[in-house]
């Protein structure tokens, strides 16, 4: 029986005939080349395309065989999948441009559009109507665990797709991640990811105001922290990813902020957010005021920066 939508799913298996399928990976940045290199580590049979030639090289140097065109990737591909910066970047790929043929019209019938971008769930919903008029299936599959996780294989999916579409890509998610969540039709996985950055964004800055707010009162990080991780104030912006060096030795704080979850991204997924808070009528009021902060901290030199670097933003702001 197909895994019911909220729930946990695990393992892989080779198709039906012990032949583990041939993807186009398309877009190995910092995050879809880790994510490849894992595959061809896993027996698929992958061919990488992206068009930063860094990023092909790198591909290369870590056992991913590349490709010199997009159109040169697809040809012969079960699945095509895809890792994007925008939902403009996607639909584009799908479509074609300047009079030039889409992935869609070069792929073989029934090929796998599996699209791990993060991107607003209209555009995602979009993207899978065009691959199934185009003769295609289609999953949306954003990621979270950033490039720690998308290097180690332990990133979270979560998947929007029809159930017998989930099981088709569920072993190639497997090899990338260890926690595969199907969260409803086209689109529900764009929905999941949006909701839950929501909660990341806004708890960030509040632990942030938290520790600010502590350090004036004359509290101690160590001391907030013994308190807030094992009371009410316990979240994964506090526990895992804490905005202060000391407490959590891995957090980025103690690298001078070294990402991580860039500020950029954060600040693109806040974005999102409100985009779905905007056309859904949602009463929000913490969200757009989290994707504000997180504009400005973006643009005033904290793009590059870990999102946990809100902090050094609301000290500075803070006065002596």
């Amino acid at each position: 029986m197909p895994e019911q939508a909220g729930q946990d799913v695990a393992g892989a298996a080779d198709d039906a005939g012990g032949r583990k399928e041939h993807i186009a990976f398309l877009g190995l940045g910092h995050m879809g080349g880790p994510m490849a290199v894992n595959l061809a580590k896993a027996g698929y049979t992958v061919a990488g395309y992206d068009v930063v030639p860094a990023a092909l090289e790198a591909a290369r140097a870590h056992g991913v065989p590349t490709v010199g065109s997009a159109a040169d990737a697809v040809a012969g591909a079960d699945v095509v999948l895809t890792m994007f910066p925008s939902g403009r970047h996607v639909l584009d790929a799908y479509q074609g441009r300047d009079g030039q043929p889409g992935l869609l019209a070069a792929a073989a019938p029934d090929t796998m559009f599996l699209d791990c971008s993060t991107i607003n769930v209209d555009e995602a919903r979009d993207a899978a109507q065009l691959a199934r008029e185009a003769g295609h299936r289609a999953v949306d599959a954003p990621v979270s665990g950033g490039v720690v996780g998308a290097e180690a294989g332990t990133l979270t999916f979560m998947v929007g797709a029809l159930p017998e579409d989930f099981e088709t890509v569920r072993p190639i998610l497997d090899v990338m991640g260890k926690r595969v969540v199907h969260c409803g039709d086209h689109g529900a996985g764009q929905a999941a990811k949006v909701c839950n950055n929501l909660i990341l964004g806004a708890s960030m800055i509040a632990v942030s105001e938290a520790f600010v707010l502590g350090e004036k009162l004359g509290l101690t990080h160590q001391a907030l922290f013994d308190v807030a991780s094992a009371a009410s104030g316990q979240c994964w912006a506090l526990t895992t990813n804490c905005p202060v060096p000391g407490p959590v030795p891995t957090s980025p704080a103690n690298r001078d902020y070294q990402p991580g979850f860039a500020g950029a991204l954060m600040a693109k997924d806040l974005k999102l957010a409100l985009n779905a808070i905007q056309s859904t009528g949602v009463a929000a009021r913490i969200g757009p005021l989290a994707s504000e902060i997180y504009d400005a901290f973006a643009a005033e030199g904290g793009a590059g920066r870990d999102f946990s670097g809100i902090i050094t933003d609301i000290r500075d702001k803070s006065g002596k």
